[in-house]
């Protein structure tokens, strides 16, 4: 069972949001002792989420916690925008595929970055990401 310890919603509706929420996930990994590696990868994870929250579902919001499951503490990063929704997730989620001009690395690669990934989308309703990294994982 994961527990949430902390929550903090930041709103991301333009380039200058990005920074400021990820020094809040860098100051929310660094105070759960997650080492460097771990708080690299969930940054560029958190990164490319970021990127596609804006891109192609006008900006939104993200819950950052401090979540708990036993002994293990870890960073859960919830971002969810009111775009056009992903019509077909599995096709979105596999290597190489892009709706953009990109590598189509966005999805499955920030999906290789983190512990726990869930997506959800619904066609003309938004996209939510979850995400969770453990300081010890």
């Amino acid at each position: 069972m994961v527990l949430s310890l902390s929550k903090d919603t930041i709103q991301v509706v333009r380039e200058q949001d990005v920074v400021l929420l990820r020094n809040r996930i860098k100051e929310v990994a660094v105070k759960i002792k997650m080492g460097l590696v771990n708080q690299t990868r969930l940054i560029t994870a958190a990164s490319e989420l970021l990127r596609n929250m804006l891109r192609y579902g006008n900006g939104g919001h993200c819950v950052v916690e401090i979540v708990s499951s036993g002994r293990n503490n870890g960073v859960r990063l919830t971002f969810t925008d009111k775009g056009p929704g992903i019509p077909d997730i599995a096709l979105a989620m596999k290597d190489g595929y892009s709706t953009g001009k990109s590598l189509g690395l966005g999805l499955p690669g920030t999906k290789r970055l983190v512990n726990e990934f869930d997506i959800k989308s619904k066609v003309g309703e938004g996209t939510t990401v979850t995400i969770i990294k453990w300081a010890n994982g």
